[in-house]
């Protein structure tokens, strides 16, 4: 045998040795021994054997794919671990899938089917969901799934909760620890019993309480990715009574030690888990932290974090003087509560009691709920079923109200039976916060409405002293000769020949609202001319240079000159002029029965000066 067929053989050896590690099924006439992984279809999960922590036992489990760090979501025997590295995955000659001990023939875990017999075959397929079915070979039904059976972790499509068919309860248990993987102290059960809703327990004592509603992954500490997208969806019926959740990101809770139920989401880009919220975390989360017919408040850092419900009193006030509110609280004495005038005061935004032993009516809407609970003298407090659904569904509470506390995110309205005095006491306490809010409301748009007054009047106050200003500061060219040294014009013993009025550019924007088009008399190569009237009611004429005329100051000041000097009876009158940064302007008398523009532009209006100026 030549060196290429050995070399085909061994190749062939080593194929058929590790086929099943790109197989997502396995068959009766395949085994799965220790080193062997079976993976998903769209390799997500993988299922095979491995060992916990610090362990060398060596476990069955599902963890997901391509991660660098194992994370290890189901396990099959972990209350029978294989001592060595010989265990091996198979079918039985009845169909269960079983896992031996390779030195011993009985079985250490099976998926126990008992309906199957020796004539019956199944396959195992690992689905991309982290399920592990057996589907029977002929009618291709699921005859058994590993989500079934759940461990510590609670993957999407998952369900909690009782199969009323077959009696199946399925509900998470923790870890012992991070080495071993059997059954610890902690486990949350969806309870069907009353409304449904999650408990997580220590033992068999309640540790914290769920909720019967859920909207979001328990204790959400961070911000959500914008596209995250997150469904519960509860089931309550004739068959079962479930709680699963769909996302659309790689996601888990794990129920931890020491009793801590987290949420977790995977980075893909940095390649780790991020724990994005996790119950119990305050000790208002705690199961009965105030005791019966309190409310708890874990705001109130400085105070006691319990309180009375509506119409109860501490049972042990002494207890409560020395903030320890576990003994809860009880009807004040002498309450009649019994067709004598009593009603209902609402307490807003909480997480409502348990709902284990209430009356549910999913039919009644909120008003016919109260009406019933009233009817019915044993009723001690009623609520909306859910408040997605609007204020409709009926919950009734009979006897104690048992572990209450603030919600104000996800909180629900809660309306508790008190007697005619505590409801005329309400009632009144109640008004006088609607008047102690409206006379704030008005009071801050009283002082709104009068801060803006004060403001507008002060607003007006300015601009009337500046329009004052700029009117009062009209004066002569003499006044003004070291602003505007370019219109001085002395004779040589230092007289003044012109004594023209230099008005403020202000004064002049005000008689023509601003040079407003509607006041625009004409304009021309070199400017516009405007009609304005002045505080004295006298009307003017403004000629306002174009900035980009092309005039410059020594241009502009002959031209005052020349008109100061030409005042004629027969011209027209010049009033004054300005000149403050880039604007030009001179101002004339208004003639109401002729043309000014047509003497003020283009050379008509040089030339009737000059021609004017000959005959003098």
């Amino acid at each position: 045998m030549n060196t290429r067929t050995v070399s085909l053989h061994i190749l062939f050896l080593f194929l058929l040795l590790h086929l099943i590690d790109s197989l997502h099924t396995l068959d009766q006439n395949n085994t799965m021994k220790d080193g062997d992984v079976l993976i998903s279809q769209a390799r997500k999960f993988a299922l095979g054997f491995f060992s916990p922590g610090n362990s060398s036992l060596r476990y069955v489990g599902i963890w997901y794919y391509g991660q660098l760090e194992r994370t290890v979501v189901w396990v099959a025997n972990r209350e029978n671990p294989v001592n060595h590295t010989s265990g091996v995955l198979a079918f039985d000659h009845y169909g269960n899938l079983v896992i031996r001990d390779n030195i011993g023939d009985l079985p250490i875990w099976s998926t126990n089917i008992s309906s199957l017999t020796s004539n019956n075959s199944a396959t195992a397929q690992l689905l991309d969901s982290g399920n592990l079915v057996l589907i029977h070979d002929l009618s291709k039904e699921v005859i058994w799934q590993s989500f079934d059976y759940p461990t510590d972790t609670f993957l999407p499509s998952m369900k909690l909760g009782l199969d009323r068919r077959t009696g199946l309860n399925r509900f998470l248990t923790s870890w012992k620890s991070e080495d071993d993987p059997a059954p610890g102290s902690y486990s949350y059960r969806f309870e069907p019993t009353g409304y449904p809703q999650g408990f997580l327990y220590k033992g068999r004592a309640p540790y914290y309480r769920g909720g019967p509603t859920i909207q979001y992954p328990h204790g959400v500490d961070r911000a959500m990715p914008h596209d995250f997208n997150y469904i519960i969806r509860v089931v309550r019926n004739a068959t079962e009574v479930s709680i699963s959740y769909s996302a659309s990101t790689i996601s888990r809770y794990v129920l931890q030690e020491p009793g801590s139920l987290k949420y977790f989401m995977w980075h893909d880009e940095e390649q780790r888990w991020s724990e994005f919220g996790h119950y119990p975390k305050e000790q208002c989360d705690y199961y009965k932290n105030c005791g019966p017919n309190s409310n708890c408040d874990a705001n109130t850092a400085d105070q006691l974090d319990c309180t009375c419900l509506p119409g109860f009193e501490p049972t042990s006030p002494a207890e409560w003087y020395l903030r320890d509110g576990s003994g809860g609280c009880k009807r004040r004495r002498g309450a009649s509560m019994c067709q004598s005038g009593e009603g209902f005061v609402k307490v807003q935004g909480v997480k409502l009691p348990d709902t284990s032993t209430v009356h549910v009516n999913i039919s009644l809407s909120l008003k016919e709920c109260e009406q019933e609970c009233l009817r019915d003298c044993n009723c001690t407090a009623y609520s909306s079923a859910d408040k997605s659904m609007g204020e409709n569904g009926c919950l009734k509470w009979f006897g104690d109200i048992v572990d209450t506390r603030e919600f104000s995110n996800l909180g629900q309205d809660l309306y508790v039976r008190v007697d005619a005095i505590d409801l005329a006491r309400h009632r009144k306490s109640t008004l006088v916060k609607k008047a102690m809010v409206a006379t704030i409301l008005v009071s801050a748009v009283v002082l709104l409405l009068l801060g803006s007054l004060i403001y507008c009047l002060r607003l007006k106050r300015k601009r009337d002293r500046n329009a004052r200003n700029h009117l009062s500061r009209v004066t002569t060219i003499s006044a003004y000769v070291d602003k505007i040294a370019c219109l001085k014009d002395l004779d040589s013993e230092g007289r003044r020949k012109t004594d023209i009025p230099v008005f403020d550019f202000g004064t002049i924007a005000v008689a023509t609202c601003n040079f407003s088009s509607a006041n625009e008399l004409g304009h021309g190569g070199f400017g516009s001319v405007y009609k304005g009237v002045m505080n004295d009611r006298t009307e003017i004429a403004v000629k306002r240079l174009s900035k980009y005329s092309g005039q410059g100051n020594e241009e502009f000041k002959n031209e005052v000159k020349l008109i100061a000097k030409l005042q004629h009876r027969n011209l027209v009158k010049i009033l004054g002029c300005c000149i403050e940064e880039d604007e030009k302007l001179i101002i004339y008398e208004y003639l109401p029965n002729k043309s000014l523009d047509s003497l003020l532009f283009v050379g008509t209006w040089h030339r009737s000066m000059l021609c004017k100026a000959s005959f003098l």
